[in-house]
């Protein structure tokens, strides 16, 4: 089943997410088995990252959750609030993405 994980950064927290943007793009890769969609939320001229968003294909909100928790994003302190959402995958068009 699928979730959405939506992350909101902490004011000014752009040093910690960039010491760490390495790890947790390792983190990332290491998890590509039940990773569907991963990037940063911007604001809105696209100058600054002000979260995260996460679709991922696990059995349980414990396992999506656990996901979550092992980001180190998350054990950096970087985000303010995280909401886990359980999704039905309704429309499919990855290649509508492309050039983003």
């Amino acid at each position: 089943m699928l979730w959405a994980i939506s992350c909101t950064d902490k004011s000014n927290t752009a040093p910690i997410r960039e010491k760490v943007l390495q790890p947790h793009r390792d983190y990332l890769q290491s998890q590509k088995g039940i990773l569907v969609l991963a990037g940063a939320t911007q604001n809105d001229d696209g100058t600054q990252a002000i979260g995260s968003l996460f679709i991922v294909n696990v059995d349980s909100r414990a396992t999506a959750k656990a996901f979550s928790d092992g980001d180190p994003f998350t054990k950096a302190g970087v985000f303010a609030a995280v909401t886990i959402t359980r999704m039905r995958k309704g429309q499919w068009n990855p290649g509508a993405a492309e050039g983003a």
